[in-house]
């Protein structure tokens, strides 16, 4: 069986902490983060906002990434998305993706 395509993302919540997580579908997980049924860290730190998207290639590279993104330290989070935001602007909602 072949991987498909799946997305390492990262969310700002309203506290100003950063989420990171994978996902095969970003549009449908992102309204579950907001709508209340997504991961229990952000269950009270909504409204989110995607401020940072990478497709890899399958889910164990999309495990691997999330780790990494996750094992990093604040400032270099805030570096990747500095980075990712004026490569690939994205509004609140995550819309055009």
């Amino acid at each position: 069986m072949m991987d498909r395509e799946a997305w390492v993302y990262i969310l700002r919540c309203s506290d100003g902490t950063f989420y990171t997580g994978w996902t095969f579908d970003l549009q449908i997980r992102l309204t579950a983060h907001n709508n209340g049924k997504g991961a229990r860290y952000v269950l009270s730190r909504r409204p989110v906002e995607l401020v940072y998207r990478e497709a890899v290639v399958s889910r164990s590279a999309a495990l691997r990434r999330e780790l990494e993104i996750k094992r990093m330290a604040r400032t270099a989070k805030e570096d990747l998305v500095r980075s990712f935001q004026r490569r690939e602007p994205l509004d609140p909602e995550g819309k055009g993706l």
